[in-house]
């Protein structure tokens, strides 16, 4: 179980918040594979409190798609606020505040990461956001461990940490990298576990290096932590969330879907982002998932060269028809390990 405010959830592992992924379709597809939870990609405040077309876009949801959570990112406290009020307002289950985006372009306009810099601008936006939601829509926080290696940033971290559950937040979700990190280097799991000692009966989600199923037990088993956001090894992989389910319930871990099975959802995911989107749009989206899609097939360079070539909707269903025939008597499915990395399939149990 997972608690989270008022939301209790079957099975401690949600998709995260993904920039550029984690839309209507991708979230309807890692419920279908087990996730109880996912959260919206990254919103820009002003984008949701500006009136026109794409903040209509942004705050739709479908009847499926819940319990979601909304995460927004932002520099000023009053207008975060006022995108925080009209995403619930709008029906988003759990709104979450972003303090762990490490890209240049954000950190220099002092969003995302950057607010670890400055803890009593932090701590003013979490307090405005958590004022300004009504207080049955839990409000969470997600969170690099510091700017950098020092004693200031880890001092900063935890200021700001302490203030997030002292304002009534309901979760914090801690990244083990730092922000000058970006995505180099290994997840600092032992921090992780820190915090998680450190919040007592809190509630803390960790983050970091989650590419498997094996590596989502081990994460929960040694830290401590109440559950975990799965980002980049759910990408073009939603049945992480059913292998997780598998292990947490002591039964072998499920063999690596079949080429005609992953064509079978892959073209169910392309189906749906066609009605989100139109096919124009979906084809530019499923291009970039259709490449992370292709890391599980047995051919998998040649798949994701032809899904790279792709250009319209016609295009990547003949990728999809040629590298994803039921018919052809395709080779043993392999099992990702990490990223770029791959093992034999086979049964294993979690630690």
């Amino acid at each position: 179980m997972l608690q989270i405010g008022h939301l209790r959830l079957d099975f401690p592992v949600v998709q995260a918040a993904l920039s550029g992924y984690s839309d209507g379709p991708m979230r309807l597809m890692a419920r279908r594979h087990g996730a109880p939870y996912c959260i919206h990609e990254v919103v820009l405040d002003r984008l949701v409190v500006q009136p026109g077309k794409l903040r209509k876009q942004l705050l739709t949801l479908d009847d499926q798609d819940h319990p979601v959570g909304g995460q927004l990112m932002g520099a000023d406290p009053a207008r975060l606020a006022a995108a925080a009020k009209t995403m619930a307002a709008a029906g988003f289950d759990v709104v979450d505040i972003n303090f762990g985006c490490p890209l240049r372009r954000v950190l220099g306009r002092c969003r995302g990461g950057f607010l670890l810099s400055e803890p009593s601008r932090a701590i003013e936006i979490i307090e405005c956001v958590r004022d300004a939601v009504p207080r049955e829509t839990p409000v969470t926080l997600k969170m690099r461990r510091g700017v950098d290696d020092s004693a200031t940033s880890e001092r900063d971290f935890f200021r700001i940490f302490d203030a997030a559950f002292d304002a009534g937040l309901a979760a914090v979700t801690v990244h083990g990298r730092t922000v000058k990190q970006r995505y180099a280097g290994p997840s600092d799991w032992q921090f992780v576990k820190r915090a998680k000692r450190h919040a007592g009966d809190k509630t803390v989600l960790g983050s970091g290096d989650l590419f498997t199923a094996d590596d989502i037990c081990r994460m929960l088993d040694q830290t401590g932590v109440d559950g975990v956001t799965v980002a980049r090894g759910c990408i073009g992989n939603p049945w992480i969330f059913g292998e997780v389910r598998a292990l947490l319930a002591s039964e072998p871990l499920p063999r690596p879907p079949s080429v005609p099975e992953q064509g079978r959802v892959i073209g169910a995911h392309f189906e749906l982002s066609v009605a989100a989107h139109g096919e124009r749009r979906a084809a530019r989206i499923m291009r970039k998932l259709g490449i992370k899609y292709a890391e599980l097939h047995p051919e998998h360079i040649a798949v994701r060269d032809a899904f790279v070539a792709t250009k319209t909707a016609a295009d990547w269903l003949a990728v999809l028809g040629k590298w994803y025939d039921p018919t052809r008597p395709w080779p043993p499915v392999r099992r990702k390990r990490g990223p770029g990395h791959l093992i034999a399939a086979g049964a294993r149990r979690c630690e």
